[in-house]
């Protein structure tokens, strides 16, 4: 038991010298994870426009027209938003805008009948929840005029529902076989998982899984391996990219803690 403690101990500091060193940049390099699948996406909208359109207009029958517009503001709302989160300016719009364009593909291209890809839509909706918790921190409130019971409440519950939402993106990536390899994957995952949920050692937790993650995403998409004009290539880098963005928001919880609804929280009033 002892030794336990001490190797958690030593965990925990390892987790807050890195968070030391890294303080200044953390943040910015979460916020370009964040975004970095509707950076890929704003600019596939752009190579592959006629694709897009065509492949909106023959599914959904809405003629040459609708089917641009709807190209058109992906393309824009994805690349304007980005641009607006880097640049730190009218974040809070730039959110609510890319929130927009998840639920706009999300119906578009029929991602609500597929179970593995609307978690991963919803992940990616809880990254851009704590975004917004991250810039509430910065500026004035949107929610000035709504009363809550403490100083900081919506934003407290926009970091538990972002890190809740986040950890949907590890459900899609549970093996269910009997390989030992798979069943230690499943259960240091799901034990990790829970802790970022219920916001316990929080931060060592988040940064655990963010190594893991990469590791996986680097492994398992590596989409600089396969011809370009083959189909596998754009699918693995879809896939690159969306799990780049829930890596950058797990970096976000490691920059910004758990917030106030979170077992840490609770810790200290004990």
């Amino acid at each position: 038991m002892g030794t336990n403690s001490d190797l958690m101990g030593t965990a925990e500091d390892f987790a807050d010298q890195f968070l030391r060193v890294t303080k200044q940049y953390l943040p910015h390099v979460a916020r370009l994870c964040l975004i970095s699948t509707f950076l890929e996406d704003g600019i596939r909208m752009w190579f592959q426009w006629s694709e897009q359109r065509d492949y909106i207009e023959a599914t959904w029958n809405c003629g040459y027209v609708l089917a641009s517009i709807f190209v058109l503001i992906n393309l824009l709302g994805q690349l304007g938003g980005c641009i607006l989160v880097l640049s730190r300016n009218f974040v809070q719009y730039a959110c609510f805008g890319l929130f927009g364009i998840i639920a706009m593909q999300t119906i578009a291209y029929s991602i609500l009948w597929d179970l593995k890809f609307l978690m991963r839509n919803l992940a990616l909706g809880g990254g851009l929840l704590l975004l917004l918790a991250e810039s509430r921190s910065e500026g004035k409130s949107m929610f000035a005029g709504v009363p809550t019971m403490g100083e900081s409440s919506p934003k407290q519950y926009m970091q538990l529902g972002g890190r809740v939402l986040l950890v949907l993106m590890f459900m899609t990536l549970l093996h269910f076989d009997t390989s030992f390899v798979s069943i230690l994957q499943n259960i240091v995952g799901t034990a990790l998982i829970i802790l970022v949920a219920i916001g316990f050692k929080t931060k060592l937790a988040a940064l655990t899984l963010v190594v893991w993650l990469f590791a996986i995403n680097v492994y398992f998409n590596a989409f600089w391996t396969i011809p370009a004009y083959k189909p596998m290539h754009d699918f693995l880098k879809y896939d690159f990219f969306q799990t780049m963005s829930v890596i950058g928001g797990l970096l976000l919880v490691v920059a910004l803690g758990p917030g106030g609804v979170s077992m840490d929280e609770k810790k200290k009033e004990w």
